[in-house]
Parts: structure tokens; C-alpha cells; sequence
């Protein structure tokens, strides 16, 4: 961690220890790292007799492979503070990625930003944006630490939740030895690495069988670009009878082809469609989604498209012809 990162943490938290309540948020339809770093710091908060809560925006909808973390500090957004004391955002590249709780941040008299993607440009009052950190949770793990709170069984296994989730358990770049070795403490705290697993990774609904069926069924190869690529729609969902939420984890059923450098999962939504997109390492995703508004990674990004499938499709290529 450099010296800047580490006086942000130093700042943030002295903010808190002031502060007499803690909202901690993270992007909608959060993942296991936003997630997870809005719990730890709640239940850390609470444990350490502070009032605390968390929550992200609509539609409030905790998928049911998260239940093994400590919910009892989360809240729909329609419970928390018009203007919070202090908010902290983590996992959150953009204002407008807290959903219906950004005027919530645009009010907090203290609005506290926690992120490790490089596209954050900040719009915290304090910014803490580490692009070399494997994930949020290894940001709220050193925050925890540094204001002295007890890293509880439940508080570790949130934070192994989100560091595990974003790092591919273990595999992707962004792992280095220190965030291994932190992974190995939060186990010494009391997380169990099968619990979490297995909920992350090995538990989906039976009707996940046949979407991924019908996703496996229609993805394509584009070999000129390294390319490889499927849809999700609504009725593969209906059919299936599971939830958006529940199609998160498809684009690891594509990016395995061996030909492809890239991956694109296009997933039907009201507006038009939302794109996952997933690197060998070799070309900047990240960048790519950008383009269309989006952001992430150099490895893992997303974007939201009102166009046609062919025209996403299109424009995906042509960038990847750049």
C-alpha cells in the first residue's frame, strides 16, 4: 500500500471514530466484493458499539447464495438516512452506480469512496482508489484494522467473500502475495474458505442447468478476433424460472473456450441489454466497456447498451479491430 493510500485509510478513519452513524453502500445489483465490504465494515461498526447500517440501490434483491454473510446489518435503501453522516461507498466506480441512493451520498456530510477500479475518477469527499488492490475487501480490511475493530468470524468471512470473489479465488493478476497472506489471517479469524465456496461458486438454482444450456447452446466463436460470445433473454430466464441475479456467474460457462482471448455475455434487460466482458490478459476490456459507458478492469468490465444485439455485437468487434 503507498503512503497515499495508507493516509486516506488514516483519514477515513479518523472520519468514522467522529462519526455517530455509519451507512455503508455498495454499486446495484452488487457483487461479493461490494458486498462484503459494505458488511465488514457495518458489522465491524456494530460490533465496536457504533450505530451502523448497509445497504445499495434498488431493486433490493439479495441473491440466495449470499446468506451466509452477516445480513442483519443490511436495509433496503428506502431505510436509510436522506442525509447519512457519513457514507461509505464501496466497489463503486461512479455516483450513478449507487442507483437511487447517489442523492443519499449528494447529501451525506461525508461521503467516503473505497474502490480498486482505475476508471474511478473519485467523487467522494475522500477518495480511497487503489487500482492495484486485488479487491474492496483488502481496502476494508485495512481500514478495519487501522480504526482497531475486531475482525469476528462473520466480519472475516465477509471480507474472504469479497477478496475471493474478485480475484477468481486466488487466480487472477491482481493476486500477490500479500493479499494471500491476508486471505490466510481472515481464515485465522475465524472464515471457512468451504463455506464461502461453495456459496460463491457451487450454488445455483436447477433451473441455472438449463439457462446455461441454452447460453452454452448459442454462443459463438469469432476466431479472427479471439472472440467468443452468447446472449441470455428474458425467456431463458422465465424458462428456467431464476432471476437476473441468478444469471450473474454465466460468463464463466463461456470464457473458458480455449480459442477465445475475450468473452462477451450479452444478458436482455428492459432498456436493451448489459454486457459482461472477460480477458486472458492480453487486451484491455476495461477500455472497451468505457466505450459504451461502462467501466472496470483491464480483465473484468461491464457496460449497459440500449442497441440490438447485432449492433452490440458489432461495435464490440470493431473495437476489439482497433
Amino acid at each position: 500500500m503507498d503512503d497515499a493510500i495508507a493516509q486516506g485509510i488514516e483519514q477515513a478513519a479518523k472520519i468514522i471514530t467522529d462519526a455517530e452513524v455509519v451507512v455503508c453502500v455498495g454499486h446495484i445489483a452488487p457483487d461479493a466484493d461490494a458486498l462484503g465490504s459494505a458488511l465488514a465494515l457495518a458489522s465491524a461498526a456494530r460490533n465496536a458499539g457504533k450505530e451502523a447500517l448497509a445497504s445499495f440501490g434498488d431493486p433490493f434483491i439479495v441473491p440466495e447464495n449470499y446468506s451466509f454473510l452477516p445480513l442483519d446489518v443490511l436495509v433496503p435503501a428506502s431505510e436509510v438516512p436522506a442525509e447519512p453522516d457519513v457514507m461509505v461507498a464501496f466497489d463503486t466506480a461512479a455516483l450513478e452506480r449507487l442507483g437511487n441512493l447517489a442523492t443519499n451520498a449528494t447529501n451525506a456530510a461525508t461521503l467516503i469512496v473505497i474502490d480498486h477500479h482505475a476508471s474511478n475518477e473519485g467523487f467522494g469527499d475522500l477518495d480511497i482508489i487503489d487500482p492495484t488492490a486485488g479487491a474492496a475487501g483488502q481496502l476494508a480490511y485495512a481500514l478495519i484494522a487501522r480504526l482497531g475493530w475486531e475482525v469476528t468470524p462473520q466480519v472475516a468471512t465477509a471480507l474472504l467473500a469479497a477478496i475471493v470473489a474478485d480475484t477468481g479465488r486466488f487466480q487472477y493478476s491482481s493476486t500477490t502475495p500479500e493479499l494471500m497472506r491476508l486471505g490466510a489471517d481472515l481464515v485465522d479469524a475465524g472464515a471457512k474458505p468451504t463455506e464461502v465456496g461453495q456459496n460463491l461458486f457451487e450454488k445455483v438454482p436447477f433451473g441455472y442447468l438449463q439457462v446455461m444450456s441454452a447460453v452454452a447452446g448459442r454462443a459463438e466463436l469469432d476466431p479472427e478476433r479471439s472472440l467468443v460470445w452468447s446472449v441470455v433473454f428474458h425467456k431463458d430466464l422465465k424458462a428456467g424460472n431464476i432471476t437476473y441475479e441468478d444469471s450473474e456467474g454465466l460468463i464463466d460457462n463461456i470464457r473458458i473456450a480455449n480459442e477465445a482471448e475475450v468473452a462477451l455475455l450479452l444478458r436482455e434487460v428492459e432498456t436493451g441489454f448489459k454486457g459482461s466482458l472477460r480477458s486472458r490478459g492480453g487486451i484491455d476490456v476495461g477500455a472497451i466497456a468505457a466505450g459504451f459507458g461502462g467501466g472496470g478492469h483491464h480483465n473484468a468490465a461491464g457496460f449497459s447498451h440500449p442497441g440490438s444485439l447485432e449492433d452490440i455485437v458489432a461495435a464490440v468487434r470493431s473495437q476489439l479491430d482497433a
